[in-house]
Order: structure tokens, then sequence, then C-alpha cells
């Protein structure tokens, strides 16, 4: 079983995942030809949502890192490496 932080990973990566891919639905559907391809102005707006969805991801990786950061350095060291007092 993943732990608490890797569920929140998890969840909040596949929940941006289907955002998109909701965006991307909905603008197939809404701005179709009558030939079956995309309008002038679908093309402009899934591009739009493909940056919105870099934008996105981004966004809530910084926010990850900064929510589950524990408090730390992520210089810790282990109870061999202190014990030598710095000697190599």
């Amino acid at each position: 079983m993943p732990n608490r932080e890797q569920l929140i990973e998890i969840v909040s990566a596949v929940g941006a995942v289907l955002l998109v891919l909701a965006a991307m639905i909905a603008i197939g559907s809404s701005y179709t030809a009558d030939n079956g391809s995309l309008t002038p102005e679908g093309a402009q707006l899934l591009v739009a949502a493909i940056t919105g969805f870099i934008l996105l991801l981004t966004a809530v990786g910084i926010g990850l890192a900064y929510t589950l950061n524990d408090g730390g350095d992520g210089l810790e060291a282990d109870d061999d490496e202190a014990e030598t007092n710095g000697t190599f």
C-alpha cells in the first residue's frame, strides 16, 4: 500500500490528466467541422489546453513540493556517517 504522500501525488496527477482529457473531449465535440476535423478555433483551443496542462502540472508539482516537504534540507546524516566525525 502506498503511503500518504504517494497517494496525494497519484490523486493530484490523475486528477490533472482527467481534467485535460475532459477539456480535449469537450473541444473535440464542440469544434468539429462537417468533415470530422477540427475547426481553426478548435485547433487553437486544443493548443491552449495542452499549454494549460503543462502549466497546471508545473503548478501541481511546485505545490506538492511545498506541501509534502518535511521541513528538512534532505541532507540528514546516517548513523554511520555521524560516527566518523567528518573523516573519510
